[in-house]
């Protein structure tokens, strides 16, 4: 929601004021002390301000890297010499990381950073606020986002260290991935009776009770995984906390794709936790259309920066620059043969958040490129590669690299840009006329993932609560998407292919994929690496080099 954010946002500088007040020997010159700050609602949101903005400062964008490039959900190839920033996105999909690899250090930053602002706004808070219903909420929700910090490092790289004390000099070794897990569901346990179990914008983008509960769920679901442990009946008792409160509901097909527009926010129904995001901001990016919207597609999706074109000549920005008058999407960004392969009911509405084929201007009229044939293929030399050439934009799947079965370059030219099925769920923002940041709310956990985990953990050997089966949980979700026929029976690999359909660029896909076993898989451009040490990333380099009393993960040198 923007203006809950952009309110938080504003407070932004009273508590980095207060936070400058705990440097030693430097002279106070704010008035706020902890005498008087924080002690009203509006200055406790102040002094947790600055926790929510690193929380959506890299969830779109590195950490959606690490979780998406990894599987076959998502490619970002070669385009000649463009898009190889150190091979990390090459190492990435081919499971060939290292500990160097600028990803991996990405992440480890982005949540340490997460859990370290969030011990100081705990001891500020506790130390400073007065006893009462707001402080115990506050703090919870703060415990809150640093659990969820801690889950996502125990998911991306297994044991981490547990450094819950602000101001601690102490370097902490590596805790167990199974201590890890024990620490964020005591934290979640103990929260949950001090946070809110109310909905709408009051809440929205903090953590309340049910936002509490998805994340045991999850926790649950993934607990064979993470502790060698199956707990499939918490997981089911987690979700039930969750349907029972009647506070949710599965979008119908018709708004379904509405959810990830850049007007969502808290009508949502199925949202039970989401992080808002504001374009006219710069501490938080949420960029898919700049990645995902195919070059010759700014105009027809109102991208910010495009240049005005026609219907016979798109072709904006052929003189690039980093001005916002010629920032064209980059477009890079694909998915895979086999990722895609999932969307194969033509009644299902999910099929719509995909661009593929021949494309065409709103009123139906074909989307004409003006280029060169050299310009379209790079392959054509001499006179004959500066003739113009104009052609319908078809947007091809992706079957390879046309210079080989080993090559991750797929070119320089306008087939090369053309390749791959783009994805527009997260829809480019049509109100953003001033930077190429979306205003698109992006959810963490949603209602119909809590069904679908329910149905899992059923099928998984779960007791069935409530009169449900795996089966009608499955259907909810499933009846709400497609007109085609509910399922009559369900399975384990059907599931799997439901939670691609619906959850694709939601950052869960190789969490899924680990636990259905399929991350070892071959798909895409090379990908045929099978190492099980790599289902966990290595610590990186730079955090190795921090705190010597950490060790690196099996597998990794």
């Amino acid at each position: 929601m923007k203006k809950i954010f952009n309110g938080i946002a504003s407070l932004l500088t009273t508590a980095v004021l207060f936070s400058s007040c705990q440097k030693v020997e430097v002279e106070v010159t704010s008035e706020l002390t902890p005498e008087v700050f924080p002690k009203t609602a509006s200055q406790l949101t102040a002094a947790t301000g600055p926790v929510y903005i690193n929380l959506r400062s890299d969830y779109s964008v590195a950490y959606w890297f690490l979780q998406s490039l990894s599987t076959d959900e998502a490619v970002l190839p070669f385009f000649g010499s463009d898009w190889v920033d150190g091979n990390r996105y090459l190492e990435s999909h081919r499971h060939t990381w290292t500990k160097d690899n600028g990803s991996v250090s990405a992440v480890w930053s982005y949540l340490s950073n997460i859990i370290g602002t969030s011990n100081q706004a705990l001891s500020i808070i506790d130390q400073s606020a007065p006893a009462g219903n707001d402080k115990s909420t506050t703090l919870s929700e703060l415990r809150t986002i640093r659990a969820l910090s801690y889950f996502m490092m125990m998911d991306l790289y297994g044991g981490v260290p547990l450094d819950t004390v602000y101001g601690s000099k102490e370097l902490k070794a590596k805790a167990p991935r199974a201590e890890v897990f024990s620490f964020v569901e005591k934290e979640l346990k103990n929260a949950i009776p001090y946070l809110k179990g109310i909905t709408g914008a009051s809440t929205y983008g903090k953590p309340t009770k049910y936002m509490a509960y998805a994340m045991l769920a999850k926790m649950y679901l993934n607990s064979e995984v993470y502790t060698g442990t199956a707990r499939y009946n918490e997981c089911i008792a987690a979700c039930d906390q969750i349907i029972s409160s009647g506070l949710y509901a599965v979008e119908p097909a018709s708004t379904y794709l509405q959810q990830f527009y850049p007007t969502n926010g808290p009508s949502q129904k199925e949202f039970i936790f989401a992080i808002p995001y504001d374009a006219s901001t710069s501490n938080g990016y949420m960029l898919h259309a700049r990645y995902d919207l195919n070059r010759n597609l700014g105009i027809r999706y109102s991208y910010s920066g495009s240049t005005p074109g026609t219907y016979t000549n798109p072709v904006m920005n052929l003189n690039t620059g980093n001005g916002l008058l010629n920032a064209r999407p980059s477009g890079p960004r694909m998915t895979t043969a086999e990722f895609y392969a999932n969307f194969n009911d033509p009644n299902d509405v999910r099929n719509k958040q995909w661009l593929s084929g021949l494309q065409y201007w709103q009123d139906g009229s074909p989307i004409m490129v003006s280029t060169t044939k050299g310009g379209y293929d790079q392959t054509v030399t001499g006179d004959e590669a500066k003739k113009p050439y104009v052609y319908h934009l078809n947007l091809t799947p992706l079957t390879g690299s046309r210079f080989g079965a080993n090559s991750y370059d797929l070119g320089k030219d306008e087939i090369a840009w053309n390749t791959g099925v783009r994805n527009i769920k997260f829809y480019p923002d049509y109100t953003n006329t001033v930077g190429r940041n979306q205003s698109n709310d992006v959810p963490v956990f949603r209602y119909s993932d809590i069904l679908l985990m329910k149905a899992e953990a059923i099928l998984r050997g779960g007791t069935p609560t409530l009169g449900a089966t795996a089966l009608s949980l499955v259907n909810q979700v499933k009846t709400n998407r497609t007109t085609s026929g509910a399922y009559t029976s369900i399975n384990l690999e059907e599931l799997y292919k439901e939670r691609s359909r619906e959850f694709a660029w939601e950052n869960w896909h190789r969490n899924d994929m680990i636990r259905f076993g399929k991350f070892e898989g071959t798909w895409g451009l090379g990908k045929t690496n099978s190492d099980l040490y790599r289902r966990i990333y290595p610590i990186p380099t730079t955090a190795m080099a921090t705190n010597p009393n950490l060790v690196q993960n099996p597998g990794y040198n």
